[in-house]
């Protein structure tokens, strides 16, 4: 069996797929990744042995400018994405049986799928932008709104044309080109009547909060034994264990100073820094030995040995440090972000900070909260519910063909 796998994002959104493909081959099947050209994602796709077949330009390039992308810019790539998949995807999946979506939106991947008469799945790693009745867009899936039925429908209705505005016009000129009709909804041609949900139970529950029929697989993480390097492990062993900072993707969101900010606030708390660069190139401000500058490593080895960890609350970060057992401080910035910030706080393993731009006293308040002894025992206690396997669930219902695909796997 062969499955192709794609996805456009940031790391966090392409490593899901990767954890895949790698759940994939174990279990005998053929996996071909496709994804954008940076080289943080050759060099992913590499270590596991996983094809990666380039796929539009780089995300780096895209979102790592002195200032966010404008609405401007969103259309503009939005259409350049819809070309690349068709022209690209259709060549990537020849022979293959399967086509699983997920990252950014990934309009124009169910047509060719289905030109090429292939089985498709869209996966989701959160609930942002399932629509609802319960909750309006960018709210909190759970929490009461004091908005009614007719009013959330309609911000949902609105939310629904923001979307077709970014990806109807370039979808359906390539379907007029296929012979096939205009799509109306974006989202819910690309999602599908049953989307997939690769996000744990525990971090992300799901039942009721969305009008999607969803398959919840779990998250699908990709295994990492890489060992640590010498100079972290010497770091780590010179003194109490220190917390970590970074902001993964978030180039061109995070504030200018919010180096400064958290180095400020994690030494009130008399610890040490991990800080890392990630696409913001984030640097110590000063010489001192308490500041140690990461690059790229293994978080899910490191997050076990921190104090803490400070982050933008991306679905893999959050993900990993809570099945690392590290308290969490969850510095949201955009899109999903605040939904896990939400959660993080609401299952007691840390803190939500209030809004993306922290001060050091704000930020202290958190890590104060993240600090204590209670919640570090709770993320410890999380971290012994969330499930390893759900790249390997979703594995062994691609290769039975579907016909698992209406029955959710039991927890």
């Amino acid at each position: 069996m062969r499955v192709l796998l794609t996805s456009i994002g940031s790391r966090g959104d392409v490593e899901p797929v990767v954890g895949l493909a790698v759940a994939l081959r174990a279990l005998g099947a053929e996996a071909r990744v496709c994804a954008p050209p940076d080289e943080d994602f050759e060099a992913l796709l590499a270590r596991v042995g996983v094809p990666l077949i380039p796929l539009g330009p780089t995300v780096h390039s895209v979102v790592a400018g002195d200032k966010p992308p404008t609405a401007q810019d969103a259309l503009r790539f939005a259409a350049e994405l819809v070309t690349a998949r068709f022209e690209t995807l259709t060549a990537a999946a020849e022979g293959c049986d399967v086509l699983v979506a997920a990252g950014l939106m990934p309009a124009g991947a169910r047509e060719v799928a289905e030109q090429l008469g292939l089985r498709y799945v869209f996966a989701s790693y959160q609930l942002y932008g399932m629509p609802s009745r319960h909750y309006p867009p960018g709210a909190l899936p759970g929490k009461p709104s004091q908005l009614d039925e007719a009013e959330i429908a309609a911000l949902w209705a609105k939310d629904t044309e923001r979307i077709n505005t970014m990806y109807r016009e370039p979808l359906n000129h390539k379907r007029a080109a296929l012979g096939l009709p205009p799509v109306d909804n974006v989202r819910d041609h690309v999602y599908t009547d049953r989307p997939w949900l690769a996000a744990d139970a525990v971090l992300c529950p799901s039942q009721g909060l969305t009008e999607f029929d969803l398959l919840q697989t779990g998250a699908w993480i990709l295994p990492d034994d890489r060992p640590l390097p010498a100079a972290v492990e010497a770091f780590l062993s010179a003194g109490e264990p220190p917390v970590y900072v970074g902001f993964g993707s978030m180039a061109s969101y995070v504030p200018k100073d919010i180096a400064r900010v958290a180095i400020e606030a994690v030494r009130a708390q008399g610890r040490r820094i991990l800080l890392a660069r990630g696409w913001a190139g984030l640097v110590p401000i000063d010489d001192a030995d308490d500041c140690f500058l990461l690059g790229e490593i293994n978080q899910q080895a490191l997050f076990q040995r921190v104090a803490a960890v400070v982050h933008h609350g991306g679905a893999g970060t959050t993900t990993t440090a809570a099945r690392a057992g590290a308290p969490q401080v969850v510095v949201p910035q955009i899109g999903d972000q605040p939904q896990w910030a939400a959660r993080v706080a609401e299952l007691g393993i840390g803190a939500a900070h209030d809004g993306p731009a922290p001060t050091v006293d704000s930020l202290s308040v958190a890590l104060t909260t993240a600090l204590t002894p209670e919640t570090r025992d709770r993320a410890q206690a999380v971290a012994r519910t969330i499930r390893p396997d759900g790249a390997t669930v979703a594995a062994k219902l691609l290769i039975d063909d579907g016909s698992r695909a209406d029955t959710t796997p039991s927890p």
